[in-house]
């Protein structure tokens, strides 16, 4: 059976990669998946079924069975479990609970793996992460790792904080930045790492749109569309 094509976008934290995904995805007419905010949704869900984050059997069937989709937004990606908008939910405070509780359980996350790649619909999904061309979809058809400098993402990082009247320094947000890219390149479970036949791009310099044309260009010579959208 002919599986659907898959666009990974993997790279370090602040280098665009879900600006990057929800545009394509919006260009495309494809699917999408924010990786990132799984295990929020299985916390959140959890909660609406009255479900202890403790209790591994039970969670792995809400993972199991998650009715989840991801939408291009305004504001970004709009989360929808079981038809329903809960993406300010999953952003909460309670939502990084749930998460951290229900992420250190191995079977869960298993179930989420297999939960991702489930997700993989015709006409193509564009996945958003930090793994997903090296263990979620190692076979994928074209792989992006998206990058920028630190100085780059800490500037990008510090406009989104000021646009929501928030004063953050920028030494400070670099330091923050420089930590988290030393965490996720060492930690031991599936580390920040590039799949061996990715396409590096670093976005220090370049708009979201050159970083989009760049990438459809790319499907295009792989033949997963039959030509560049409008």
């Amino acid at each position: 059976m002919t599986k659907a094509p898959v666009i990974c976008v993997d790279g370090p934290s602040g280098a665009g990669k879900g600006t990057l995904s929800t545009k394509l995805a919006e260009a495309l007419g494809w699917h999408l998946l924010d990786s990132g905010a799984l295990y929020r949704i299985v916390g959140y869900a959890c909660v609406l079924r009255d479900i202890s984050w403790q209790d591994e059997a039970r969670v792995v069937e809400v993972a199991e069975t998650l009715d989840v989709r991801f939408a291009p937004s305004p504001s970004g990606v709009s989360v929808w479990l079981a038809g329903q908008d809960v993406t300010t939910q999953i952003r909460s405070q309670d939502g990084s609970r749930g998460a951290s509780a229900v992420a250190v359980l191995a079977k869960v996350r298993a179930a989420l793996l297999e939960r991702q790649r489930e997700l993989a619909a015709f006409p193509g999904l564009v996945a958003d992460g930090r793994d997903m061309g090296t263990v979620v979809f190692p076979s994928a058809a074209l792989k992006i790792f998206l990058t920028a400098s630190p100085e780059a993402r800490a500037s990008r990082r510090q406009a989104q904080l000021l646009e929501k009247g928030e004063s953050v320094s920028l030494p400070r947000l670099l330091d923050s930045i420089n930590e988290r890219d030393e965490r996720d390149t060492n930690r031991s479970a599936s580390p920040l790492v590039a799949a061996e036949d990715a396409v590096h791009i670093d976005s220090s310099a370049l708009s979201v749109d050159a970083v989009c044309d760049r990438v459809v260009e790319l499907a295009a010579g792989k033949g997963l569309i039959a030509r560049s959208p409008n």
